[in-house]
Parts: C-alpha cells; structure tokens; sequence
C-alpha cells in the first residue's frame, strides 16, 4: 500500500486526453503488423548511472517511484493499481532496470526478467497505459541499454517476445513521435527512435528520419546560449544527457549526426558548467533539481567538450565562483503564459554552497508532494530573496484543469531584469534589480551580491524603491490604504537541512555549521529584525519534504526607499584549507 505519510503527487508530464489515448492504443496495435526486429546490429550497453541500494530495495519489494513507497506482496508490480500518475509513468519508463542492473552479484537479474516478461504478456500488443511517445522511447532505451543482462538465460519464445515488443515499439514511435510536447518529451521519444534504428537488425530504415526530427527540435529548443524555454537545469540536463547518448550511439554504429545535434550539445554544455555548484550538483531553480546523483559529471565527460567559461548570463543564470564557493542567482524572468505551470517565482533568488556542502538554497519544487505543497514551491517566500508580505514577484494566474490535474499558470511577472557586474581586484560584484512589484506598489527590488576572491565572504544588500515619480505615485496610492508603520517584507535565506543554525551574538547574528564541520557566520546591518524561522526542503524521490531552517530579516518600507545590508562569512580564524572527511548521507 501507498506509504500513508505521503500526499499524493501530481504528474510533471502532460497526461493525454481520451481521444489521444485510443489513437496511440491503435497505432501500438498497428504497429505490431510492421517489420520484426531480427537481432542487435552491436553489443549494446548501459549509459546511465543505477544505484545497487535502490536495486536491493526493488529486490525487497519496496517500489519508491514519485515521491511514493508501495510495498509489493509478490514479485510482480504490474497487479497493483498505481497510486498516482507519475508513479505509473517511473514504472512503466523502466528506468528501474538501471538500479537492478547495478546490483553488484548479479542476483537481480531474475527479478528484471520476470518483470520484463509479465509486462510483456500484459502489454506487449499495445494495451495499457505504457503506450505514450515518451514513455515508449524512455523504456527503449533502457531495454536496448541492458539487452544482454535481459536477455541472458532466456528461452527461444522469450526472445522472440521480446524482439517482437522491440520492433512494435520502434514503429510506434515512427509513428507517434510527432504528437509528443515540444521540449523534453519529444528529444526522449526521437532518442528512443534513434537507439532503435542503430541498434536493431530490420529497423535502420527509421534512422533519417529521426536525425531530421532531431536536428528541427535542437533547433527549435535550444537557443544560441545552450538554454531551454522553461529555464528548468535540471530539464536540461536530460535534455544533454540524451543528446550524448544519441552522438554515442550514432558513433558506435557509424553514422554521424546532424550538425544541430553537435551544435547544441556544444551550447549546453559550458551552460551546465556554469550552472553546477562546487558540490556537483545543479543549482535548483524553476522545478528543477539537483540531478541524478553522477549524472551531470557523466554527460559532460561524454560530450567531449571541454571546459569553458561562460561571459554573462548562463540561461538567465549568474554565477559568482571564488576558492570553494559558488553563487548561482537567477537573473532573468521566468517562463511566464499557457505552459508555464512549473515556472517559479525566483527572480533575483540565489544558492550558496561551499565546497562539499550546500548552505542556503531554494526550497524546491513541492510537485511530488501533492497540488499544496507544488504551490507553495513556487511562491517567492520560498526561495532566498526578498518578498513583499502576501505577493510574490511573479503572480498564479486561475486555477484550471488539464486532463483532471489542476494547474496554475505565472502572469504578472518581472518584465525587466537588469544585471551589471564589475570587479575591483579583491573581490567580483554583481547588482541586479527586477520590476516584479512594479505593478502592484510601484516598486523596484535591487540586490547586489559580492563575493571576496578568496571566496571566505559574501556581502549583500537588498533594497526597495520608487524610482520615478509615477512610481511614486503607485506607492502613494498603496501606503494610503496601509497602516502608518508601512509595507511589510522579509528578506530569506533557506538552510539546506544539514547546516545547523543557532543565534549567536544576542541574537544580532546565526552560526551555520556545515555537515563537514565548517562554520559561517550570518550577520545584518540592523535595518532589519532578525530571525531564525522553521522551513522545509522540498526534494523529488524522499516521502516527505524535509525540516530545515531560514534566516528571515523583516521590515517595513515607510518612505521611498529602503535597503538592508547583510554579509555571510567564516570567521577570521578558520583554516584556509578545511579538510572535509565527513561521509554524506546516502542519495538514492
């Protein structure tokens, strides 16, 4: 049964209406009257990245997909009813075939096998929910990658099952692949295509065609900087991922892709590099996460290409980078319209992390966490930055329902982010400022971030103002209807959840342990009441959002303008090289 102490999440991808459903349902079936699949043209082999952990739980019949534990009686997951959407998409995806194939003794094989072969029989003739462009290609790729521990042992009509499943799939997708989203959806469909018409005896007729439809979409949604629409990291990260193993797979077998592919999967990559933490890990912004554990350290390892700086904004990104810190700020508005239902409130937000260890960061994104916990993510108090009391600086527009899922598009948002850097030798300094509040109180946000070259001290100052005198006029009209004290705002800074925070100094400052032992120090300038408040963390995979705390400087804004000054620091006497020996948790 569904772990009780989970909410039930909502599905990222779009679920298709009825109607699409049975056209996809009759494009399986036909498909299954086009060529077989005879045999593999190539040794395949596995490109991603499993954990043998999360491997030995599925052994032990704990199914953690979505956010959600179900515990399976018996062998085979596909009797049970899947709790929510997207845990049906992670297990008919087959990505899991990556964990059981990690098993370190090999034990899992017969599990993996058995699964394979009840899913075939269930829906092997195009039945079932498992038939949708994506998720078609997302499953062909995980069955081309671990063919060989698949396949080993098998019986004749085993084989021959699961060729002919293969085949079906591949004409499906030749087929299908064109009424996927634009974006993510459709580079996993055409990668499944590709994988497809390289890997298989009978299929290489699909190959141009696809590496068209490939070339058009990297065209169409990459930008010249090596960024996506939605500005979602983590999207783009998968996005390159699949770019390299199409190249790799193209190389393997021969052929060459077509330059759009090349061209982008050199854009992206500096634009991931500029937005990875010194930890590794993605800056988390706009619903995206970290990434898979080693995935982004692999893709750009495959793409070949090597490393270099970005000048400017990385995908609307800035970054400041000193010894062992990093500062990635958002910079840019958000996707905002019809098809921005994962896009945040963040503007001019920033992450922290200092070698080995995040210390302040965004909440995340609440959409594994139910429909309560995916709008609070979003909202501008839940990202470190500051916020005027009840507004975000972008708004939700109406609630509306998408194929029974209630979704809530970003309106009214910055129009104009602008960001100036400079460098005096000692340290590098970036101001910004975004005209979210505008609209509403005839307000500007100003921030300006400086990060000391030896990277040991972050200085800050955020500020609200009226800057023309019909913008004063806005906040004339607002403070009339306010009581005399002003206009309420805080400024936030989001712990990770391994940083312990205690007030220090009477409570005029926060020491901030890091898990490796490493201490900072927050201090203000007064301007402002200081806080150390509850806050959650909300990651993808775990049961429940994680407690945490965030440091909350609160004011009132009485006349034009208002600015309070910050800074976060080590103290003067900790060691220049800290040794960090402390082991992090596991991430599954």
């Amino acid at each position: 049964m569904p772990d009780s102490m989970s909410p039930a999440p909502v599905s990222l991808r779009e679920r298709p209406g009825r109607f699409l459903r049975s056209i996809n349902r009759w494009a399986a079936w036909r498909a299954g009257y086009a060529p077989k699949a005879t045999g593999f043209t190539s040794r395949p082999e596995p490109r991603s990245i499993g954990s043998d952990t999360r491997g030995r739980q599925l052994m032990a019949g704990n199914l953690l997909f979505a956010g959600v534990l179900v515990q399976v009686p018996r062998d085979l997951p596909w009797a049970i009813e899947p709790p929510t959407d997207a845990f049906e998409d992670e297990l008919h995806g087959f990505e899991w075939l990556d964990h059981l194939a990690a098993v370190a003794d090999g034990s899992s094989r017969p599990m993996a096998q058995d699964w394979l072969a009840d899913w075939l029989k269930r829906y092997g003739t195009g039945k079932g929910p498992g038939w949708v462009p994506d998720l078609v290609g997302r499953r062909q790729i995980r069955w081309i990658s671990h063919a060989l521990y698949l396949m080993s042992g098998q019986d004749g009509h085993e084989t021959q099952a699961f060729y002919a499943c293969l085949g079906r799939q591949t004409a499906f997708l030749a087929r299908r692949w064109r009424s996927t989203s634009h974006g993510l959806p459709r580079f996993e469909a055409l990668t499944g295509l590709i994988y497809s018409a390289c890997a298989l005896q009978g299929m290489e007729h699909h190959l141009s065609a696809a590496l068209k439809a490939l070339a058009q979409e990297c065209a169409r949604e990459i930008d010249a900087s090596g960024g996506i629409l939605t500005r979602n990291p983590e999207e783009l990260l998968n996005v390159f991922t699949l770019l390299t193993w199409t190249a790799a797979v193209l190389d393997e077998a021969g052929k060459r892709p077509d330059p759009a592919v090349n061209t982008a999967i050199m854009r992206i990559a500096p634009t991931l590099r500029s937005l990875r933490h010194a930890d590794g890990g993605l800056a988390r912004f706009q619903g995206g996460g970290r990434g898979a554990t080693g995935r982004l350290d692999q893709a750009l390892a495959q793409s070949g290409v090597r490393p270099a700086t970005v000048t400017g904004l990385a995908m609307g990104y800035a970054r400041i980078s000193s010894g062992r810190c990093t500062v990635v700020v958002d910079a840019a508005p958000p996707m905002m319209g019809p098809q921005s239902f994962n896009s945040h409130a963040s503007t001019l937000a920033f992450e922290m992390t200092s070698g080995r260890r995040p210390l302040i960061v965004n909440c995340g994104s609440g959409a594994s966490f139910g429909a309560d916990w995916r709008r609070a993510g979003r909202a501008t108090p839940s990202h470190s930055t500051l916020a005027i009391e009840g507004y975000s600086s972008s708004r939700l527009g109406p609630k509306a329902a998408y194929h029974g899922v209630v979704k809530q598009a970003l309106i009214e948002g910055p129009e104009k982010v602008e960001v100036q850097e400079s460098d005096s030798g000692a340290s590098r300094a970036i101001a910004f400022s975004h005209d979210g509040y505008r609209a509403t109180h005839g307000l500007i946000h100003l921030r300006s971030l400086s990060l000391e070259n030896d990277g040991r001290l972050l200085r800050g100052e955020d500020g609200l103002a009226a800057l023309t005198p019909e913008d004063r006029d806005v906040l004339d009209k607002v403070m009339a209807r306010l009581p005399l004290d002003g206009i309420p705002f805080s400024l936030r800074f989001h712990l990770h959840p391994d940083v312990e925070a205690e007030l220090d100094m009477g409570g005029a400052a926060v020491s901030l342990t890091l898990r490796g032992g490493e201490i900072w120090v927050f201090r203000h300038g007064k301007e402002a009441n200081l806080t150390l408040e509850k806050s959650v963390y909300l990651e993808s995979g775990r049961l429940k959002p994680r407690a945490t705390k965030q440091i909350v400087l609160s004011g009132r804004l009485t006349d034009y303008g208002s600015a309070v000054s910050w800074s976060l620091a080590k103290p003067g006497d900790a060691p220049r090289g800290h040794r960090d020996y402390d082991r992090d948790p596991l991430r599954l």
